[in-house]
């Protein structure tokens, strides 16, 4: 199983959505709290483009934000691609 990594806020609605699905899903995840870490926040913007959380990643590859996790769990790709196939 490829390792998932969300990056949050505390404040973020968006957030709690992702976890929630995730938890759903039975999978297990790592939760970064990139609030008032300008070092991570900025990593995030180079690595993804992005400057809204969630960011995701499964394995070293960023899927987006809850819309897209979304979007990959609604096709049925979500548990293929955290398992690798």
């Amino acid at each position: 199983m490829k390792p998932v990594t969300v990056y949050t806020t505390n404040w973020c609605p968006y957030c709690v959505r992702a976890k929630k699905l995730l938890g759903d899903r039975g999978i297990p995840f790592t939760e970064v709290d990139v609030e008032g870490d300008d070092e991570k926040r900025a990593w995030l913007v180079r690595t993804t483009g992005q400057r809204t959380v969630p960011q995701i990643f499964i394995g070293e590859e960023s899927v987006g934000g809850f819309s897209e996790l979304r979007e990959l769990d609604v096709a049925g790709d979500l548990m293929p691609k955290v398992q690798g196939l």
